[in-house]
């Protein structure tokens, strides 16, 4: 494995593909698992830390690169923007909708990282399915078949 400056992991050649999948089976399997160094000591494996190697081992077995970025728990508005891709006055409005939940213990507005997650779950989620209703009633209405007014010619 290949690992970049900037806290990105290539995924591995086939040979170290093999360990990692083994390795992803057994974060999948919940047993308690600990981690032994050199010298013999030894530290249990926590749950959350667990889930960060089971989903990086998935991926890179997938042949995706994987890149791990620290996050600060409470975010400012230009920070929910960077993780959300959108500019910070469109978090500003989704917070005045009420859409993100958010504090402002002074000057300066203060949302969980958690509520930007949600958020984002929830607005991915009704995309896909918008997506698969628009495409159900394509198929319905033949659309699919009469694209652009064309006509099959052969």
């Amino acid at each position: 494995m290949t690992v970049l400056a900037d806290h990105t992991v290539l995924p591995p050649d086939a040979e170290g593909g093999m360990s990692v999948k083994e390795l992803t089976k057994l974060l999948d399997d919940h047993a308690a698992l600990n981690v032994v160094s050199v010298d013999g000591r030894s530290f249990a494996l926590t749950g959350e830390l667990r889930e960060v190697l089971a989903h990086a081992g998935r991926a890179l077995s997938r042949g995706q690169a994987v890149t791990v970025e620290p996050r600060q728990v409470v975010l400012s508005t230009q920070g929910a923007a960077d993780l959300l891709g959108v500019s910070r006055p469109t978090v500003v409005k989704l917070l005045q909708a009420g859409e993100i939940p958010f504090t402002q213990p002074r000057r300066h507005r203060r949302i969980q990282l958690e509520d930007v997650l949600e958020y984002q779950r929830r607005i991915r989620s009704q995309r896909r399915d918008a997506l698969a209703t628009m495409s159900a009633d394509a198929a319905d209405d033949d659309a699919y078949g009469r694209f652009n007014g064309f006509t099959k010619t052969r």
